[in-house]
């Protein structure tokens, strides 16, 4: 039997990039996926990646996180269509980038990326709860009513220059996992989250080899993340097999956080 056969999955930002592997992953192994983008453009865009591998199994929603009247709609139609929800993937992220310096950049462009990454996060969490898990028959084989899996990025222990909005935001998200594990966990609702580092995304096919490898030398391991193995990580924090964690954080970033510095900077 397939890890999460039968079971009805959301995730947000599933239309691109590492969200298009954790979508595959999750249809691939049984689920009824439900995937939102900002934009009926890249929602379009990512549907077309997933027919094109063959896939049926899933409902592709515009929705743009940090609007509560977009969420609500999404919601509602996975109300009509499935009738119950399982999982709750919240991979939709403004990357934050281009905003300058933290001297330059602008406030409003801090709260843009916050509107995002933390309270669009915090709204589909809400929605996700009140809506369908807090309802729900305990799940048997863990005793518990529901899964959150937020995408985090090592970021928030190991800050980037010039990304003030994107590392607060992620910041934010380690803090509001443990804060919903703990307030959740006794409802019956787990939730955990991966942090990421490196990951090969459509940014990098423009980076020279150059630059590719020297960011590689950032990685013990040598080689930055594919969306596949993201997607695994997402799996495992979702499935029956991690039912005894709560509130953790699974860095995925080859072995980045473990060193003080590069080899060729660590003298």
């Amino acid at each position: 039997m397939k890890r999460f056969e039968g079971k009805v999955v959301l995730v947000t930002g599933g239309n691109r990039n590492t969200g298009i592997e954790i979508s595959d992953l999750f249809i691939r192994e049984g689920a009824k996926v439900f995937l939102c983008g900002s934009t009926p453009a890249s929602t379009e865009k990512g549907e077309s990646i997933l027919r094109a591998r063959g896939h049926d199994g899933f409902t592709a929603i515009p929705c743009n996180i940090a609007d509560i009247a977009q969420v609500n709609a999404l919601f509602d139609q996975i109300e009509r269509d499935a009738g119950r929800l399982d999982i709750l993937v919240n991979n939709a992220a403004n990357q934050g980038i281009g905003h300058g310096t933290p001297l330059e950049m602008s406030p409003d462009r801090l709260l843009e990326v916050l509107q995002t990454n933390v309270i669009g996060g915090f709204q589909v969490t809400q929605q996700a709860c009140n809506r369908f898990f807090l309802k729900q028959e305990v799940n048997p084989a863990t005793g518990q009513k529901g899964v959150i899996v937020f995408l985090g990025s090592n970021v928030s222990m190991r800050a980037i220059r010039n990304r003030t909005a994107y590392v607060t935001s992620k910041g934010g998200i380690d803090a509001m996992v443990r804060s919903l594990a703990l307030d959740l966990g006794p409802l019956g609702i787990r939730v955990n989250e991966v942090a990421p580092g490196y990951i090969y995304t459509e940014r990098w096919d423009v980076l020279d080899e150059k630059i590719k490898a020297r960011r590689r030398l950032n990685c013990p391991l040598r080689k930055e993340a594919m969306g596949s193995d993201i997607a695994e990580a997402v799996a495992f924090l979702a499935s029956d097999a991690a039912r005894n964690i709560g509130g953790e954080r699974l860095v995925v970033d080859a072995g980045c956080s473990a060193q003080h510095m590069p080899e060729d900077v660590d003298f």
